[in-house]
């Protein structure tokens, strides 16, 4: 694109998913000439929490990450979070409805 027809990068984005949107739909390269170097620093915090299980688990677990393309840790976190927000999901229904079922769901 030329110069003269492209249109201008804003100065200041109001929201990411506004500067998300402009660059869906702009080529960088377009505007090579208007960046510059810049000096960034950020500090990223991740726990990991250990936690043992049965090794016929622990195989399942590797096998479907492997049969899906993703890490173990990936498929056991997707895994958990559904079992929560099923469970809790259930706790909420039962509370709503007078807790009229016989077992009480156990929480996290």
């Amino acid at each position: 694109m030329s110069k003269s027809k492209r249109e201008p990068i804003p100065k200041h984005f109001a929201t990411l998913e506004e500067a998300g949107e402009f660059w869906d739909t702009h080529d960088l390269g377009d505007y090579w000439d208007q960046t510059e170097e810049v000096e960034m620093s950020f500090h990223l915090k991740r726990k990991r929490h250990l936690f043992v299980i049965e090794p016929g688990l622990a195989r399942a677990l590797h096998e479907a990450a492997a049969a899906r393309g993703v890490s173990t840790e990936t498929i056991a976190n997707l895994w958990l979070r559904e079992q929560y927000e099923a469970r809790k999901t259930m706790t909420s229904y039962r509370a709503q409805c007078g807790n009229l079922h016989r077992r009480p769901i156990s929480k996290f």
